[in-house]
This record gives structure tokens, sequence and C-alpha cells, in this order.
């Protein structure tokens, strides 16, 4: 053995480019790992079957959600029964409202709830007591004369005291007398002068400018008097 066959040398490639091979090549598809003829991909589908990770027959919707509650369906009902039978007591307790009040109130459609202003107390002389119910006015001008009819509930004290700023007293009320005229009270749906009530009332006159208050008091109620005011001021 010579000395070149004991140390060879390294390989020398091919000269066409082409690195030999120990065996013959596997075909094309046919290589280790690859797809079997004809058979699925490995970690693919089965045919026939659901992809990996995908929804089972019968299992959850995607999402995880869950069918409603069987509380928040009883809870529906109960609020479709209840809401409408709140709406059924309310209306009957305001129905038991009625009478005079009430018919009262829907023809006396010029008069606005609320207090007059500061300005038209003072102007008319109608200081209405604090604390006061019911409490409604209207004002009506022109170049002639100016009105300011007001309607107010209130107490002893209050009556009292109404009276008392505007220069006069309780005895000077005339007991059965209603001083509002027919026609001022029609202009604002006044039911004064009804029979089967306690009426009491007084026209107080003053110098011009100062107003004319014509006033009469429903003592139906002796602890709440209803009072009901025309102030007139001539310019």
């Amino acid at each position: 053995m010579t000395a070149a066959e004991q140390h060879p040398g390294p390989a020398m490639p091919p000269a066409d480019g082409v690195r030999p091979t120990d065996g013959m090549r596997p075909a094309d598809g046919m290589r280790s790992g690859g797809p079997t003829p004809g058979g699925p991909t490995p970690g693919g589908p089965t045919p026939g079957g659901p992809a990996p990770g995908g929804p089972t027959s019968g299992g959850p919707t995607p999402g995880g959600g869950r069918p409603p509650r069987r509380w928040l369906k009883a809870l529906v009902v109960f609020l479709l029964i209840a809401i409408p039978a709140g709406y059924l007591v309310i209306s009957a307790l305001q129905s038991r409202n009625g009478g005079e009040d009430k018919a009262e109130a829907a023809s006396a459609k010029g008069l606005s709830a609320g207090y007059p202003t500061r300005v038209q107390r003072r102007i008319y002389d109608v200081p209405v007591p604090p604390y006061s119910k019911k409490v409604a006015f209207y004002e009506t001008n022109s170049w002639k004369v100016s009105s300011l009819y007001v309607q107010f509930v209130t107490d002893r004290d209050g009556l009292d005291a109404f009276l008392a700023k505007i220069g006069t007293r309780r005895s000077a009320l005339a007991e059965g007398e209603v001083t509002i005229t027919g026609d001022q009270a029609k202009k604002v749906g006044w039911q004064v002068g009804a029979a089967g009530h306690d009426w009491a009332g007084m026209v107080l006159k003053q110098k011009d400018p100062q107003p004319k208050l014509r006033i009469t008091v429903k003592f139906d109620s002796p602890a709440h008097p209803k009072v009901y005011v025309v102030s007139t001021v001539t310019p």
C-alpha cells in the first residue's frame, strides 16, 4: 500500500456539479416525511371530519355564550305586568282628586300655576302668603284697565297675615258675600258663588293709583281657606 492510499486527501467535487449519491434518490412526493400519495397530510384534517379546534356537533356556540337564565325571563315578565299596573293605580288615585277642584282646573285655562312675580304682587298689592298651595294667577292688560287674578290656599295665620298686609282684617269679610263678578269668574273658570259652600267676601277700595281688590274666600275647610282675589289698576 502506498502513502497516498494510507492518507487520502479531500474528496473532489464531480466535474458536472452533481453530488454523487450512495443510492437511488426518492421520487418527488415520496421523500421521507412527505405526504403519502392519496392520504391526509400529517397533522391535517381527516377527510370528512371537522378541522382541529373547530366546533363539534352539540357543543357550545363560538364565543362561549350561554342561554338566557330563567330568573332574567321571570324579571322581564314581572316588569311587563307590574309597570302597567302601577300606572293604573296612579291614575285611580288622581281620579279621586276630582270634584270641584278638577272641574275648576279644567276650565281655568287662563291661569298659570305658581306665584305672581314680585313686581306683579307689588303693583297689584296681592302679597300671597308663603307656603301657600294651589297658587295660580292670570293678568290682563288694556289701555283702560289692568287686572291680576290670583288664587291660593293658606291656613288661618296665612289669611290673617294677607289681610293685615293689605290694611284690613278677617272681620271685614262679610259672610255669604261673593264679591267677584260673574264675568270675572268666567274669564278664568272660577266656580265662586256656587251653592252649598261657605263663602265670605269684601271689596277693598283705595285711592288711585292704588289698586281695587275684590276678595272672596271659601271657608269649606276653616283651617285651610281658599282665597280668590281680583286686583284692578286704572292707569
